[in-house]
C-alpha cells in the first residue's frame, strides 16, 4: 500500500476511535452518510439519487453522496448557497465575495464551489438535476454562480463526491452538487432573518415568502412559488480590530503600494545620481533610492505612512491599502422560484419551473492611483537643481506615483442576473418511465465603474498643468476637474445562454437474484452561447486603473453539444449489485469524448455495505478558455534571473511585478480523467452509521497556463515565453492556455452520524464529516516535476490536509439547540514574496488552524410559529495571519476565512395552515 495512504488511513482510524467514545455527544451535520435501511425493500419508495438515472430503493449506491437537508441548513444560520458550500469539508479554495474583492479584476461577484480543490471548472452544479448557464464574465474559472441558486427554495442539497462524467458529461471530474428545490408545497409560509456583528458592519436582513396550492393526487395539480430577498451591509477594514493585529505594515510592507498622497517621485537613475552629486537631502540625509517623497517622515497617516522597510523605502512614503479598503462587500440578492405540476391523465404529468435571480454586489477598493508627470520646475524643493540638463528621454520631467484621495475610493457594481425556464413531461409508456424537458438558462453580468475611476488623458493634463496638486489639496478648479472626469459607465457586459433538450427512459427489465435488472438510456442536445461586450469608453483605453482588453473588440461565440448515455443496474446476486454506465459527448470544434464507469456494491449484512467505482471523465474547454480576449496583468514580485546575473543577484534591482499577457487558445482539447473510489458504509443499530471512502483522481491534458514563477525559474525551457526590450529587460511574459501537464488528487472522506438517542434530558444526535487529503499535486508541463499544494500555499491557493464539520443537536419538546464546528488545518504559507527595496524575502510563516464554532437554539411556539436565535463564530475567532500575495486583500487568506467576526442572528418562521 502507498505510504501516504497508510499514513492517511492511520490518521482517519484515530479520528474514528476518538469519535466513537463521544458518539452520543455528536450532532447532525449538514453532511450525512445515509443510514442503511432497516425495513424491507417492498416498503420503501423508489427514489432517484444524484449520480444515477435509475430510481432505486436503496439510497446508498456505489457512489458516495452526502445530503444536506433543509432542517440542517436552518440550523447553520446560513442564508446563501455560497455560505452553505463553505461548510462542506470536500469543498476547498472556492470563490467567495471576500476573495473576489479587487480593483479592475476578473469575475468579481462570482461565488463558486470547488470540490477536491481541483478547480471550480471541474465541479458541476445542477438545479433539480439539470444544468444552469455558467457565470458569463470571462475569466480563469467557469461554473455556475452560486448567487443564482434560490437558497430559500431549497429542500435539500446532494453532493456527489465522485466523478460523474458517465452520466452528466463535462465539468463533473471533481464531483456534482445538486441543489434540489421544494416540491408539492401547500399553504403559505413567511420567514424573516436579522443578523448583526459584534464590531459593526456586515449586518444582514432577509425575508422570504413561500406559497403553494393544490395536492397533486387529489386536485390534479400543484403550484408553488418562493420569493427571497437579502441585503448585506459592507464591512471596512477600519471596523475590525484584528486588522491592526495582523501587522501588515511591519510584516508585509513590501506588498503595499508606492502610490501615495502626497505623491512619491520616481527619479530616473540619472536624476538620482545628479541629486546625490549636488548634495540634495531629505529628512536631513542624502537620498539613496530612486523613489523619494518630499514630505518624509510625516507622509499623511493613517493610510500613507513612513515605512523604511516598505515599498516606499527609506526616502519615500508607503500606502497601506489594508487600512483603507473593504473586507466584505455590500450586496443585495433577490430570487424567485416557481414550479407547477399538472396531471395529464394516466401516469403522465406536465411540469414547469421558473427561476429568477439578481445579485447586486458593490465593491469598494482603495482610492485611485496614477503615474503622473510634471516638469521639475513645478516642485519648489527641486526647482533650480538643473534636472533639465540631464540626458533623459524628456529632460526635467518627473514621474509621480500618486494616490488620488480627492477622487474618492474606487467603487464598482457587479450585477449578476439569472433566468431559467424548464418545461417538461414525465410519466410511463409501455413500462418505461420517461422524463423529457426543454431548459432555457441565461446568466447576464454587468460590471459598472461608479466612482473613483477617472478619464485618464484628462487626468494627466490636469496634473501636468498644475490644476491637480500631487502634493496637497488641489485648487477648487482642480477639484472641479476631478469631479467632471469621474467615470460612471457599464464597462463590461457579458451574457451566457444555455438551451437544452433532454430525454431519459428507464425501466426494470427482469428479476435477478438481488432484485430487478434495470436500465436507463437518455440523450441531450444543447447550444451554448457567450457574448462579451466592453463599452466604447473602456475600448478607448481612457479609464484610469481600468485598461482596455487587447484587440479592442466585443466577442460572440457559440457551440453545439450532443450526448447519449446509458446505465444498467445489475443486482446479480442477493448481496451484490453492479452499476454500469457510459456517455458519449460531442462538442462542436472540440471533438468527442467517451466516459465509461463501473460501480460495485457488496452488502454482506443489513448493517454493512462495501462499495467501489472506477471510471473515466473529461472536461471540455470552456468558451472563455477558447475565445477569451487577451488580458493584461502582472506577476507577483519575482526575480528575473537574466537581470539578476548582472547585479550580483540583488533582488532590490532585479525583482519586480512584471507585465503579463494572458491568451486563450481556440485549439484546446478536452481534459481527461481517470478515477476510482473504495469505501464502506456501516450501521450500528438504529442510532449510529458511518462511512469511509477513499478517492483517487488523475487528470491529464490539463488546461492551464505555465505559472509565471515556473517560467522565470526555468528559462532554459520556457525562455521563449519571456519577451524583452532592446535593453534586455522584461517587456512582458506570455501566459497562454494550453493542454499541458497533469494533476493528482487522493484522499479519504469520513462521515459519522448518531441520531435519535433518547436520554432523561432530551434527545441527542450528532454528525462528523471530514476530508483527509493524501495528495494534491500539479504538473505544469510534461516532463516537469509535480508540485504539491497540499498543506502549502502555491500560486493561487492551498488544499488543507484536513477539514471537517461537526455538530451536536439536542431537542426536548418545543425546544432544540445545535452546536457546530467548522475546522481547517494549518499549513505552510506562501513564503516567496520579495521586498524590492532591499532584496529580502518575506519571513517564513505557518498559517495557524482555523476553527469556528456556531450555536443556535429554536423554540416552536405552536404548530405555526417557530423562533430561532444564534451566534456564529461564538469565540470571535479572527482569520489567521498569512503572507499570501495572490489576493487583493493582504494579511490573511480570504478564500476560506470570514472577517465578519462574531455575529448574532434571529429568525422567525410562520406557517399559515
Amino acid at each position: 500500500m502507498n505510504t501516504n495512504l497508510k499514513a492517511g488511513t492511520r490518521a482517519v482510524r484515530g479520528v474514528l476511535l476518538a469519535c466513537a467514545g463521544t458518539t452520543i455527544a455528536l450532532a447532525s451535520l449538514p453532511l450525512t452518510a445515509q443510514t442503511l435501511p432497516a425495513v424491507s425493500a417492498a416498503e420503501l419508495p423508489r427514489v432517484e439519487v444524484t449520480g444515477s438515472a435509475i430510481r432505486r430503493v436503496q439510497s446508498e449506491t456505489a457512489l458516495p453522496v452526502q445530503t444536506i437537508s433543509r432542517a440542517e441548513i436552518e440550523k447553520t444560520g446560513v442564508t446563501t448557497a455560497a455560505e452553505l458550500m463553505g461548510r462542506v469539508s470536500a469543498n476547498s479554495n472556492g470563490l467567495t465575495d471576500g476573495a473576489s474583492i479587487n480593483v479592475g479584476g476578473d469575475q468579481r461577484g462570482f461565488n463558486s464551489a470547488n470540490l477536491r480543490g481541483i478547480g471550480t471548472s471541474s465541479t458541476l452544479v445542477l438545479l433539480n438535476g439539470r444544468r444552469m448557464a455558467n457565470f458569463a464574465s470571462p475569466g480563469d474559472d467557469s461554473g455556475v454562480d452560486l448567487n443564482n441558486i434560490p437558497a430559500a427554495a431549497l429542500e435539500r442539497v446532494e453532493v456527489l463526491l465522485d466523478g460523474a462524467s458517465a452520466l452528466y458529461g463535462t465539468d463533473a471530474i471533481g464531483g456534482v452538487i445538486n441543489f434540489i428545490t421544494r416540491k408539492d408545497f401547500q399553504g403559505l409560509e413567511a420567514n424573516v432573518y436579522v443578523g448583526t456583528t459584534d464590531e459593526g458592519g456586515a449586518g444582514k436582513r432577509t425575508a422570504s415568502l413561500s406559497a403553494g396550492k393544490g395536492v397533486l393526487e387529489r386536485d390534479g395539480y400543484n403550484v408553488f412559488a418562493v420569493a427571497d430577498f437579502q441585503r448585506t451591509n459592507p464591512l471596512n477594514t477600519s471596523q475590525r480590530s484584528f486588522i491592526p493585529g495582523l501587522q501588515v505594515e511591519q510584516r508585509l510592507g513590501h506588498l503595499l503600494s508606492s502610490y501615495t498622497s502626497p505623491a512619491n517621485i520616481r527619479l530616473t537613475s540619472a536624476q538620482r545620481d545628479h541629486l546625490q552629486e549636488i548634495g540634495f537631502t531629505l529628512n536631513g540625509k542624502p537620498i539613496t533610492n530612486r523613489l523619494i517623497n518630499l514630505s518624509i517622515p510625516g507622509c499623511a497617516p493613517p493610510a500613507n505612512v513612513y515605512l523604511p522597510d516598505g515599498t516606499g523605502g527609506v526616502d519615500a512614503c508607503t500606502y497601506n491599502y489594508m487600512g483603507d479598503t473593504e473586507l466584505y462587500p455590500k450586496s443585495e440578492k433577490a430570487s424567485v422560484l416557481s414550479r407547477a405540476v399538472i396531471k395529464l391523465g394516466g401516469s403522465h404529468q406536465a411540469y414547469a419551473e421558473v427561476a429568477l435571480s439578481r445579485a447586486k454586489t458593490d465593491y469598494t477598493g482603495s482610492s485611485a492611483r496614477v503615474a503622473g508627470y510634471v516638469d521639475y520646475s513645478r516642485v519648489p524643493q527641486l526647482a533650480g537643481t538643473g534636472l533639465d540638463q540631464l540626458d533623459d528621454d524628456i529632460p526635467g520631467e518627473l514621474e509621480l506615483r500618486m494616490r488620488l484621495n480627492e477622487a474618492g475610493q474606487r467603487t464598482s457594481t457587479l450585477t449578476s442576473e439569472g433566468v431559467r425556464f424548464v418545461v417538461g413531461v414525465t410519466g410511463t409508456v409501455g413500462g418505461w418511465d420517461y422524463d423529457t424537458a426543454y431548459n432555457h438558462s441565461v446568466n447576464t453580468v454587468k460590471d459598472r465603474d461608479t466612482h473613483g475611476y477617472l478619464l485618464y488623458n484628462e487626468l494627466l493634463e490636469g496634473i501636468a498643468d498644475g490644476r491637480i496638486n500631487p502634493f496637497g489639496p488641489s485648487s477648487p478648479e482642480g477639484q472641479a476637474l476631478i469631479d467632471s472626469i469621474q467615470v460612471d459607465d457599464v464597462v463590461r457586459r457579458a451574457r451566457g445562454t444555455l438551451d437544452a433538450v433532454d430525454v431519459k427512459f428507464s425501466r426494470a427489465l427482469m428479476p435477478m437474484a438481488g432484485g430487478d435488472l434495470a436500465v436507463a438510456i437518455g440523450g441531450e442536445a444543447r447550444r451554448e452561447k457567450n457574448r462579451f461586450t466592453p463599452s466604447a469608453l473602456l475600448l478607448s483605453d481612457n479609464i484610469n486603473n481600468d485598461a482596455a482588453p487587447e484587440g479592442g473588440r466585443a466577442t460572440s461565440d457559440s457551440r453545439d453539444v450532443a450526448a447519449v448515455y446509458g446505465e444498467v443496474l445489475v443486482p446479480f446476486a442477493k448481496q451484490w449489485e453492479a452499476q454500469l454506465s457510459a456517455r458519449y459527448d460531442h462538442y462542436e470544434n472540440v471533438g468527442g469524448a467517451a466516459s465509461p464507469k463501473i460501480g460495485l456494491t457488496y452488502r454482506p449484512s443489513d448493517a454493512l455495505l462495501l462499495r467501489g467505482s472506477a471510471g473515466r471523465g473529461f472536461r471540455a474547454p470552456s468558451m472563455t478558455e477558447l475565445y477569451r480576449p487577451t488580458v493584461y496583468s502582472s506577476t507577483a514580485t519575482l526575480p528575473d534571473p537574466v537581470y539578476c546575473a548582472t547585479v550580483e543577484n540583488n533582488y532590490s534591482d532585479c525583482a519586480d511585478n512584471w507585465d503579463t499577457r494572458r491568451y486563450s487558445n481556440e485549439n484546446l482539447k478536452p481534459e481527461r480523467s481517470r478515477q476510482f473510489s473504495l469505501g464502506a458504509v456501516f450501521a450500528a443499530g438504529k442510532h449510529v452509521s458511518a462511512s469511509l471512502d477513499y478517492w483517487n483522481i488523475k487528470r491529464t491534458n490539463l488546461i492551464s497556463e505555465i505559472g509565471d514563477d515556473i517560467i522565470l525559474g526555468n528559462l532554459a525551457k520556457y525562455g521563449d515565453l519571456v519577451y524583452r526590450d532592446e535593453d534586455g529587460l522584461i517587456d512582458y511574459i506570455e501566459l497562454r492556455k494550453d493542454n499541458r501537464g497533469a494533476q493528482l488528487a487522493r484522499g479519504i472522506d469520513l462521515a459519522l452520524t448518531v441520531r435519535g438517542v433518547d436520554t432523561a434530558i432530551g434527545r441527542f444526535g450528532g454528525r462528523l464529516n471530514g476530508t483527509y487529503v493524501l495528495t494534491s499535486d500539479i504538473q505544469n508541463a510534461p516532463g516537469d516535476e509535480f508540485v504539491s499544494n497540499l498543506n502549502r500555499f502555491v500560486t493561487d491557493g492551498v488544499v488543507q490536509r484536513w477539514r471537517h464539520t461537526v455538530s451536536v443537536d439536542w431537542d426536548r419538546g418545543p425546544l432544540s439547540a445545535s452546536l457546530q464546528n467548522t475546522f481547517s488545518r494549518g499549513y505552510e504559507d506562501q513564503n516567496t514574496a520579495i521586498n524590492i527595496d532591499n532584496g529580502s524575502v518575506v519571513a517564513a510563516n505557518r498559517v495557524k488552524r482555523y476553527s469556528l464554532w456556531d450555536l443556535s437554539g429554536a423554540y416552536a411556539v405552536n404548530t405555526n410559529l417557530k423562533l430561532r436565535v444564534g451566534i456564529q463564530n461564538l469565540f470571535d475567532t479572527s482569520p489567521p495571519y498569512s503572507n499570501q500575495a495572490y489576493y487583493f486583500l493582504s494579511g490573511y487568506d480570504p478564500s476560506y476565512t470570514d472577517p465578519r467576526g462574531r455575529r448574532f442572528y434571529a429568525s422567525a418562521n410562520y406557517s399559515f395552515k
